[in-house]
C-alpha cells in the first residue's frame, strides 16, 4: 500500500528575508518530512534579516544558512498551498491551488524585540495549518 505524497507548501513575501523564512522554518521544524516546504520572494533580498535569524535562534531553530530565493512560476505550480505574506499582485495565481494571505507586520528594519511577536504569530498560524492538513506537529 503506498502512502500519499506529502503536501507541498510555498511561503511567499517580497524579500524572502523575514516572514516567509520564519514560516518555512517553523513548518519544516514542526512537520519534518510530512510536508514539502518552499519559500521565495518576488524581489529577494541579498540575505535573511539578521533580527529574524536571531529571533528564530531563540526558539531553537537555526536559519543562518538560509538564503532568499526568487519566486518562480514552477514553485507555485508545484505547490498545493501558497501562503502569501504581503507580496501583493506579484504572486502568480493558478486555479486549483489553495491560497492563503496572512496579514503580518513586516520585520524589515526591525530589531529582535519587534520580530518576536511576528515570529510567535507565524508559529501559531503554522500549527493551525498543520491541524487543517491533518498533520500532527512535532513537540
Amino acid at each position: 500500500m503506498s502512502t500519499p505524497a506529502a503536501p507541498s507548501v510555498l511561503f511567499v513575501c517580497v524579500h524572502n528575508a523575514g516572514r516567509s523564512q520564519i514560516g518555512a522554518a517553523f513548518l519544516t521544524h514542526l512537520a519534518g518530512d510530512k510536508v514539502q516546504v518552499r519559500s521565495a520572494g518576488s524581489a529577494p533580498a541579498d540575505a535573511v534579516n539578521p533580527a529574524v535569524v536571531e529571533a528564530m535562534r531563540e526558539v531553537g531553530i537555526d536559519i543562518s544558512a538560509e538564503t532568499p530565493k526568487v519566486l518562480t512560476v514552477e514553485a507555485v505550480q508545484s505547490s498545493d498551498v501558497v501562503i502569501t505574506m504581503g507580496c501583493g499582485d506579484a504572486c502568480p495565481y493558478f486555479p486549483g491551488k489553495r491560497y492563503m494571505d496572512w496579514k503580518l507586520e513586516d520585520p524589515a528594519g526591525q530589531g529582535v524585540a519587534a520580530v518576536r511577536p511576528i515570529r510567535d504569530e507565524i508559529e501559531q498560524r503554522i500549527r493551525g495549518l498543520l491541524a487543517e492538513l491533518g498533520i500532527e506537529a512535532a513537540r
